[in-house]
């Protein structure tokens, strides 16, 4: 067998940078200091050098190494080792070390029983022989249990020189290839082959260009590009068309309120000035908003910084598990801005119990996503899967978050503690009584509204996002889903001032908790997109998986429901805090 076909080694050029831009920039920084240095390589993406045996120097090896990943199948959520499976078995094991992500996501990389030399042509060599005795319970076991891996299409993951072999067959509309090929392929007793059993072998790929060969080798990658850019147009337009809108009402309303001789009439017909002083008055269950909004500051840093990380490359599908580990690790190390925004906020909101309010900050939200994934986590041990956690992983996740996060928050929440917001008009005492509100007017009806703009603009997104972690496919536009992400934060601000505006004019100052709900109602709308892609898109079959796909389902939208719902706060508070210190207050 020919190596020559297993596109061996790794193009740091073509994963290094998302976006053209980011490119150029970085072009033009490296080019400054070209004399200084003959070439650049992101950390672990440096080519390997191979040669042939009678060549083969301490710098350039012959063997090339290959590894085996776990097998997952789109028809199901549960991952299995490959020594799970009676495969052929390498003598000398070895495990490469794996990072946090990699453990998360289930990945357990370990050495084959495989043996390839460097532009060596090998056929039908044999690596092992397996005998199984119908009279023995345990052969009858694992003949079952491969059986059924066959029969769910699972798939291996092999890793040459840290790229994966890509498995490539012929269909109507073309080619279609996948990272991974099947463990066996299934026939029926009629003669009807459930899957495609052809291989398509390609040597002609480059060196330069196998990542390249790769990405656009995957399904569904020829992403057209100007139905993205017509999406982002018209969400830059209604963001822009809003904006003028509202500016040029505000303008009016704020030169009318603070003119000396405008009449009573003239002053209800503009009846967000009447509100004055209770706008800022403390809302219910203060305490709570108040942990919603330090989780929500903490995880919004922490995706902003990810995404601009995987930018740049640093984060790149060759980094495997690099996304999660930065994720995880961020989301220990900012605590601290949590504890902070969350005191401080509960602070100006009157509150007096600020320590009870950090431990609400510090175990409410993560506590659900570690009681969600511990569930999840015993599903996947008694499933005896790959990406069950093990004890000591556990007790790990546990020590970074009570040891490390727990206590920045901590120190934020001190810090916090000790100051407030400043309100540029005082707050009465009597609170004043809300007029009737029609249907259009009414918290539900805004609230429905605001989040079908900001999922509109992430839609596409989603799908490649779900394709990703269901059906197994490489995602790499970080560079398109960082601008996405500034769209998003964009349109969630934009959408819930203008909404916040409305109700203000109908003198409905319960603002709070509604800017809050009117932005984080996105999360709703991708819960309802996550089910139609588990019912139209997705072949999962068995309880188990399905309970998998909706427990981690349930996690990213609590997080997105978080960051979401934060930016709609502040943009709202700051709108409010703008609007009010303007006008003249009797």
């Amino acid at each position: 067998m020919s190596t020559r076909g297993f596109r061996v080694g790794t193009n740091p050029c073509r994963l290094r940078l998302a976006l053209p831009g980011l490119r150029w920039l970085l072009g033009l920084f490296l080019g400054l200091h070209a004399t200084r240095s003959a070439a650049f390589y992101l950390p672990g993406l440096a080519p390997v050098n191979f040669c042939e045996a009678a060549r083969e120097t301490a710098t350039c090896k012959s063997s090339i190494a290959l590894f085996v990943n776990r097998l997952d199948s789109e028809e199901s959520v549960l991952p299995y080792e490959y020594n799970t499976f009676d495969f052929c078995q390498d003598s000398g094991k070895k495990n490469p070390s794996e990072n946090l992500g990699q453990v998360l996501f289930g990945e357990r990389i370990t050495s084959s029983p495989y043996k390839f030399s460097f532009n060596k042509t090998e056929t039908c060599k044999k690596v092992c022989v397996k005998s199984y005795d119908r009279e023995n319970e345990d052969h009858k076991k694992k003949l079952a249990f491969l059986k059924k891996g066959i029969q769910l299409n699972y798939q291996h993951h092999w890793i040459i020189d840290n790229m994966p072999v890509i498995w490539c067959h012929v269909i109507e509309d073309g080619k279609y290839c996948t990272p991974g090929f099947p463990i066996g392929c299934f026939i029926t007793k009629s003669g009807i082959v459930k899957d495609a059993c052809a291989l398509h072998e390609n040597k002609s790929i480059k060196w330069a260009s196998r990542w390249d060969y790769i990405l656009e080798s995957m399904p569904h990658t020829n992403i057209q590009w100007f139905s993205i850019m017509t999406s982002f147009v018209i969400v830059l337009f209604l963001s822009g068309m809003v904006a003028m809108i509202l500016l040029r009402t505000l303008h009016r309303d704020i030169i009318r309120y603070n003119q000396t001789n405008f009449s009573e009439e003239v002053r209800e017909d503009f009846g967000w000035k009447l509100v004055h002083g209770d706008v800022f008055r403390p809302p219910r269950n203060r305490m709570l908003l108040s942990a919603f909004l330090g989780q929500g500051t903490q995880v919004l840093i922490m995706t902003f910084i990810t995404l601009f990380l995987a930018c740049f490359g640093f984060l790149s599908p060759a980094h495997r598990g690099a996304l999660m580990t930065c994720a995880v690790v961020l989301w220990v190390l900012l605590g601290t801005p949590a504890g902070y925004v969350s005191a401080r906020m509960y602070k100006t909101f009157k509150g007096v119990n600020w320590k009870t309010n950090f431990l609400l900050t510090a175990l409410l939200c993560p506590g659900v996503v570690f009681v969600d994934l511990f569930f999840m986590n015993l599903i996947l041990w008694v499933e005896g899967s790959s990406a069950a956690i093990s004890f000591g992983t556990l007790i790990g996740i546990l020590a970074m978050w009570f040891g490390i996060s727990v206590p920045l928050t901590f120190l934020g929440a001190y810090f916090g503690s000790k100051k407030k917001f400043k309100h540029p008009v005082r707050t009465n005492q009597i609170p004043r009584h809300i007029p009737q509100q029609n249907f259009f007017t009414r918290p539900l009806f805004g609230i429905i509204i605001g989040g079908i703009l900001p999922f509109g603009c992430i839609l596409i997104q989603l799908f490649f996002i779900l394709n990703s972690i269901w059906s197994h496919q490489m995602y790499f536009m970080f560079g398109f889903l960082f601008l996405v992400f500034i769209i998003l934060l964009i349109t969630c601000s934009e959408a819930t001032v203008l909404l916040c505006y409305f109700h203000l004019c109908a003198e409905d100052y319960h603002w709070c908790w509604r800017a809050f709900f009117t932005s984080s109602f996105t999360a709703v709308y991708l819960f309802i997109y996550a089910v139609h892609y588990f019912f139209a898109k997705l072949q999962i079959v068995g309880i188990a998986s399905s309970i998998l796909y909706f427990g981690y389902t349930m996690v990213m939208v609590l997080i997105f429901f978080l960051f979401t719902g934060t930016v709609g706060f502040f943009s709202c508070f700051w709108f409010i805090t703008k609007i009010y210190s303007v006008v003249k207050v009797d």
